[in-house]
């Protein structure tokens, strides 16, 4: 039974689930980079930065000390942006006690090595707290989670004991935890669709309507289960939680960063202006390059992402990528 949790990343989903442990009456220490954030949430109990509104619970503190965060704790949870996991996650595990059980909640892919989380935990983790770590992803907006509304996630990891564990740390009435063995399926799923929903933003903005949405998100999920296939996931994941049911999330939702990305793109702003308005980290933007780059390594067909990091790096015009995709060569659905 989890009794201390170190949360490492006190952005909006970092403090939602801190503050859902702290909820459960687990000890819960977060540790943030910044240190406003964490006098924030010391001093008044709320993170006026990333998660404004929600009132945490008392019993969870805020420091920007890492080994004051993590040592003594049984469970660890990851919840820093992907592209800067390695880093953070390198210096944690200086201070992690043996035998304590490591959650991953970041979605991404890395740049430069094209690993998944699991595949980043895996060089900077001792083997064992690697081998068990468990990966949460799912259709869970931050600020839905704070205010307590029901949400359904997935927690895969490679070990089923672990897994279980982990569930029943997160596990309330109102946060509803599925198992997986199928690592692979669910880390692809929630990284990928933050690309899918880069494009789906940007039909919107670009003043279309439902049909092209549809259309979409869902030759989207296919490029998406292509992908996972060839990485060794299972296709009924992606048809699950963390593939469909985040996809549709995050492609639709208002509170998704990725479609406001696209959005403001097919209105006809530009990348480095809409970025800089941003206080939070839109996850898309930098997996769409890793994400075009695992495709080609991988020869698999992902026309819908390699648009999308045209528009953002090639500076594509959004219409004639829309264009691009309709214009391609009639096929059988269910044959790319």
């Amino acid at each position: 039974m989890t009794s201390r949790a170190a949360v490492i990343g006190a952005g909006s989903w970092g403090t939602a689930l801190g503050n859902l442990l702290a909820g459960k009456g687990i000890e819960t220490v977060v540790w943030s980079y910044e240190p406003d954030v964490a006098d924030s949430i010391n001093r008044e109990h709320v993170n006026r930065k990333y998660l404004d509104g929600i009132e945490l619970a008392p019993s969870m503190h805020a420091t920007p000390d890492m080994a004051e965060a993590v040592r003594g704790a049984d469970l660890v949870l990851s919840v820093s942006p992907s592209h800067v996991v390695r880093q953070v996650m390198a210096h944690a595990a200086e201070h992690m006690d043996d035998g304590a059980l490591l959650v991953s909640a970041s979605k991404g892919i890395e740049n430069d090595s094209l690993k998944t989380m699991d595949g980043v935990l895996a060089d900077v983790l001792p083997e064992r707290a690697a081998r068990s770590a468990c990966f949460l992803s799912g259709p869970s907006f931050a600020m839905e989670v704070g205010r307590g509304f029901p949400t359904a996630v997935t927690i895969a990891s490679h070990d089923a004991d672990a897994a279980v564990r982990a569930r029943d740390a997160f596990q309330t009435a109102r946060f509803r935890v599925y198992t997986s063995a199928d690592v692979a399926g669910v880390e692809l799923g929630g990284a990928v669709k933050n690309v899918i929903a880069i494009a789906a933003g940007t039909v919107e903005g670009m003043g279309f309507g439902f049909n092209t949405q549809a259309a979409l998100i869902t030759r989207g999920l296919a490029e998406i289960t292509r992908l996972g296939q060839a990485m060794g996931a299972d296709p009924r994941t992606l048809a699950g939680l963390a593939g469909i049911g985040d996809l549709m999330l995050t492609c639709m939702g208002g509170l998704s960063r990725n479609r406001t990305v696209g959005v403001e793109l097919g209105r006809g702003r530009k990348l480095d202006d809409i970025l800089g308005g941003m206080v939070m980290v839109a996850e898309g933007v930098k997996t769409a390059r890793s994400a075009r780059d695992l495709a080609r390594r991988m020869n698999i067909e992902m026309p819908i992402v390699e648009a999308v990091y045209a528009m953002l790096f090639e500076d594509l015009d959004p219409r004639r990528a829309v264009e691009q995709l309709m214009l391609r060569e009639p096929k059988p659905e269910h044959h790319g």
